[in-house]
This record gives structure tokens, sequence and C-alpha cells, in this order.
């Protein structure tokens, strides 16, 4: 058993990812700066602005379960090669339809940007692969650490390419092209053995509908939804918020900035975190954090409560979805593996994916200002982590059954 479970070689697995998720990371923050106010600038109708970003984690929805089997079957690399592939080929339509002033082939280009963003969500649970009990919460939180990087190099290409040409926007699409096709040579040197093909007699596993109604998969699968989407629910907002409320373009920057740094340096120690109290003690914590953000951005609209706001839910997001997939890696067998975190960010996904529609709505069309608008945002909160909430209670009151 020891042999299979090789800390050493885990450990380089994670290094690789850390700077998958780094480098080609970079390419996510961007997208969610520009992409509501390209569509703001695109779009007939402006509460279509935000529609961009949604169709990106439509399109990541859509991803999860044909590469989780790409990778069951041929293997982690190939999986993570076609989510570069997607992300340069999203950017070059998105580029091109900004070229052409055309929001169809925008959107069509952000679509085939969540094929990536959807392979990104596999570097988490590719560096639980050939990790020990003992290193896997450390080792997830680890690569998700990487996005410290992509959340500082984000930000700042955007402020460099996002006027640097005549057409708005259009230089940071063609940079998003360029960080794809370089980033994904990282892949050449990941080493995660491939599934071995069942045999006649091996296990098959629980169905969908048995790991779904699994109680630490069910919990899991809700707190990994619910963290998710209501983070992208109010970061779809923010940049549409904070200009909208009289701050300048590169304010906005700065605060997404702000959130993705929150949403990653908390990843150098969750690991242990989890590892010391508990990860239903972690992921509590990641909710009421997540609270805490809803009821800072209802007690004003200056740059200061966007900041502390938004800080608040990167940090509550880490903790709830870094605990909520430590949870998840811990409870299916390595043979049920494909099925499972396919439908798990399939379901998460889905989440994001309505709430990611739902932002421009709020934010746009449910009043007559920004103020009104970013409001209905921050409460829609509610109701999403009182479920969450509910469902941890229920599973650290169940009696154990083993």
């Amino acid at each position: 058993m020891s042999h299979t479970v090789d800390d050493t070689s885990a450990k380089r697995t994670v290094f690789i990812l850390v700077l998958a998720q780094a480098f080609l990371g970079a390419q996510m923050p961007m997208i969610f700066t520009i992409g509501g106010l390209a569509g703001q600038s695109l779009a007939s109708n402006v509460c279509f602005a935000t529609l961009p970003i949604s169709l990106i984690v439509v399109g990541s929805m859509l991803a999860a379960t044909p590469l989780s089997a790409i990778m069951q079957k041929y293997g982690r690399r190939v999986g993570f090669f076609v989510g570069s592939a997607g992300g340069a080929v999203g950017g070059a339509i998105g580029a091109y339809g900004l070229y052409l002033n055309s929001f169809p082939v925008f959107l069509l280009g952000s679509l085939l940007t969540g094929v990536y963003m959807s392979a990104q969500g596999f570097y988490r649970f590719a560096a639980a692969d050939t990790a020990s009990d003992n290193f896997r919460p450390k080792a997830i939180s680890y690569v998700m650490a990487g996005g410290l990087a992509s959340a500082i190099i984000g930000p700042q290409l955007v402020k460099v390419t996002s006027q640097s040409m005549v057409i708005p926007f259009l230089g940071t699409y063609l940079m998003v092209i360029a960080i794809n096709v370089v980033g994904s040579a990282l892949f050449l040197f990941i080493n995660i053995p491939k599934p071995k093909a069942p045999s006649a007699d091996s296990p098959k596993g629980r169905t969908r509908w048995q790991l779904l109604t699994t109680p630490r998969i069910t919990v899991a699968v809700i707190c990994a939804m619910v963290s998710y989407a209501l983070m992208n629910l109010v970061m779809t907002s923010t940049p549409l918020a904070v200009v909208g409320c009289g701050f300048e373009q590169n304010s906005a920057a700065d605060v997404v900035s702000a959130h993705v740094l929150a949403m990653f340096i908390p990843s150098f120690f969750t690991g242990h975190l989890i590892a010391r109290f508990g990860v239903e003690k972690i992921m509590a914590l990641g909710l009421i954090i997540l609270a805490a953000a809803g009821a800072v951005a209802l007690q004003g609209v200056e740059l200061e409560n966007f900041f502390v706001a938004l800080i608040l839910l990167g940090v509550g997001w880490n903790f709830g979805f870094i605990g909520a997939t430590t949870m998840l890696a811990g409870a299916h067998e390595p043979h049920e593996r494909g099925r499972m975190q396919g439908l798990n960010d399939l379901i998460v996904f889905g989440g994001v994916t309505v709430a990611s529609l739902a932002s421009g709505g709020l934010m746009n069309c449910s009043g007559g200002d920004a103020v009104t608008g970013w409001t209905s945002v921050n409460l829609a909160m509610a109701p999403f982590l009182m479920l969450a909430g509910g469902a941890l209670i229920w599973l650290v009151l169940r009696p154990r059954e083993d």
C-alpha cells in the first residue's frame, strides 16, 4: 500500500498544479473583471451585461461530466490539455466578437472558455489522487493557494491590456490566448497514473443516485454549490456595482484583486485547520464568514465597504469550498472517482450558473439604480446560506453509521 500512496510523488504533482493554477488561472480573474463591462458595452439590454460570465459557468457545467470521463479513461494530463485548448479557442472567439462588435459571437467565446474553467476545477481533485489521507487536505489547499499568484497577475494584466488597443478589452482576450498556449506546456511534466481499467470482477461502485444520497456526499455537494454560487453571485456584480456607484474601473479591478487574494491566501493554512479541527467546523466557519460578507455589503456603498465585503466573501468561499472538496474526496472510492467528481462539478456549476444568470438581473434590473441592485444581490444570499447551514447541522447531529 505504501508504494501506491507516495507523498513524494504527490508533492511533485502538487508543485506542477500550483504553477498551473497560478499562471493559467490568471485568465479567470481577468475575464471576470472585464466580462460584465465588455458585455455591458455590447449588449442591447443592460440586464444581459453579465451573460458572458454566466455562459462561462454554463460551459463549465456542461464540460464537467465529459472532462471527468476523459480523465478517467485517458488520464488527467489529456483532460487538462483539452481544458487549455478550450480556453484558447474561447479567448480567440471572444476577441473576434469584440472586433466585430457582436454580442452573440462574444457569448460563444465565453461558453467555450467554460471548458478551461471546468478543467481548472479538477486541479484540486488531481492533487488528491496520489496523496495519503493525511496529506490530502493540504494538497488540495496548496493547489488552491496557487490562485494567489493568479489573483495578482490577472487584474494587473487587465490594467495593462484592457485599453491597450483601439477596441476596448481586445488586448485582454489576446493575452488570454497566449496564457493558454504557453501555460499548457506545464502538463507535460505531470505524472498521475491513469486509473486502471476495471476488470470483470472489480467493484462497480455505487450508482450516481446512491452516491448522491450518501449523507457526507450530499452535504459536501450542497455546501460546495452554495459556497461557490454565492461567491459568484456577488463577485459577478461587483465591477458593475463599483463603477455604477461612481468609482473608477481601476478601483473595480482592485476590489476584484483583493477578493481573489482573499480567496486563495487562506489556502496556505486551510488544510492544516481542517486536519486539526475537523472538516465540518471549517465548513461552518466558511458559511458564517459568507454571511458576514453580505452584512458588510448591506451597510453602504463606500469603497471600503466593497473591499471588506469582497475580502470576507473570498475567505468564506475558501473555507466552505476547500472543506466541501476535502469531505467529498474522502467519501468515495477511487473507482467511483470519474463518476462522482464529474457529477459534483455538474451540480456545483449548475448552481453557479443560476447564480451568475441571476446576478446581472438582480444588479441591473431589480431597481432604479446601482445601490438598489447591489442590495438585492446581497439579500439573495440569505436563503442559500440557511440551506447549507441546515444541511451541515443535520450531518453533525445524525448518528454515525461507522
